[in-house]
């Protein structure tokens, strides 16, 4: 590859404007959800759970298969399961500079469809630490039993969310009290002006910036292997610690872009929703590589597996019991969430 002739300075650049074009191109996807999931009648959390979900983790599928390609698989696994547990974090930065010191994020997007979301996280994850038991010959015409799991798992999660937006035996949305408002001032300027937007218009956006976001994590994939070789890190470790944080920049520009709009729901179920989808790449690595890649998983993948769980938890925990307590502009959940996250990424280093 072209990439490895160049100079680290030089890879730098490029790695940096790949990233650069991640954080404008989520920017334009964010947008285009909110119109689109309004007109086809998503609603905020679904629509975040399948179109933002799966349009803000195209670098890790563009990685994901380069990476297969090349039997690169370390870094691929590293890089799913370490985006769970680094994009779980990105909820504290959109706590801190996003929401500010008006209430803790959690008590603004308080919803049983939020919590139902971060359930099917941990029930991913679970299938993960399951797929990993099992025997690697277990493959046929490139795909294992792990992967029909997966699929299969995120495939009824997302028809049980769906249908809890209007059959939970709860309260009539499941929100609640004092939570987010239907529509909030700003908001209601943004549907003056959806009305404007056409469909086809705000979809060819849409695609637009999805594409950007695809080639950009192909060229963020491609530079990475030769950075981490230089930084002389293992693909585990750097596919969970700067791969994952920069691939995270698309859940970080349209969760700010969500947050100001008052859309606090539609931030939380982007990240949410995307961790659940990224089990799913593994299907993607299994078909490129033709080879049962659970099996191979290291132990300091089934490590970042625990830790996206833990943090997962600590969120559930957050969005029933909704503190209102902030210390250093964030609740005490992403508190607890930012200690335990740089605790792990220390036993990390430890183990790989």
């Amino acid at each position: 590859m072209m990439f490895k002739q160049m100079s680290l300075p030089v890879l730098s650049l490029i790695f940096a404007a790949a990233a650069a074009v991640v954080w404008i191109a989520g920017i334009y996807v964010s947008k285009t959800t909110d119109l689109l999931s309004s007109r086809f009648g998503l609603g905020e959390a679904l629509g975040g759970a399948i179109l933002l979900a799966i349009v803000t983790n195209l670098p890790e599928i563009a990685i994901t298969a380069s990476s297969a390609l090349r039997n690169q698989l370390g870094i691929a696994t590293g890089n799913i399961l370490g985006g769970i547990a680094i994009q779980t974090v990105v909820l504290v930065l959109l706590d801190v500079f996003g929401v500010g010191k008006k209430a803790p994020l959690t008590s603004h997007a308080a919803s049983l469809d939020l919590v139902l979301e971060a359930v099917l996280v941990i029930g991913m994850l679970t299938v993960v630490v399951m797929g990993h038991q099992l025997p690697d010959s277990l493959i046929w015409r490139g795909i294992t039993p792990d992967d029909v799991l997966i699929c299969g798992t995120w495939v009824v999660g997302l028809y049980l969310i769906g249908k809890a937006r209007g059959a939970l035996p709860w309260q009539s949305h499941g929100d609640a009290p004092g939570g987010q408002r239907r529509r909030t001032a700003h908001q209601k300027r943004e549907r003056e002006q959806e009305k404007k937007s056409s469909t086809a218009g705000a979809a060819i956006l849409f695609a637009l910036a999805a594409v950007a976001t695809l080639v950009a994590g192909v060229i963020l994939q491609q530079t990475s292997e030769t950075m981490a070789k230089a930084f002389g890190m293992s693909g585990v470790v750097f596919g969970a610690t700067i791969l994952a944080a920069v691939t995270a920049l698309p859940e970080i520009s349209t969760g700010l872009a969500a947050v100001r709009l008052g859309d606090y729901q539609l931030a939380v179920s982007d990240i949410f929703g995307g961790n659940a989808f990224l089990p799913v790449i593994f299907l993607v690595a299994t078909l490129v590589s033709g080879k049962a890649v659970l099996p191979h998983a290291a132990k300091s993948d089934l490590y970042l597996t625990a830790l996206g769980m833990l943090l997962t938890a600590v969120y559930i925990f957050g969005l029933i019991f909704r503190p209102r307590r902030q210390i250093a502009r964030m609740g005490i959940d992403s508190l607890v969430v930012l200690v335990l996250y740089a605790l792990g990424v220390v036993g990390l280093f430890a183990i790989g």
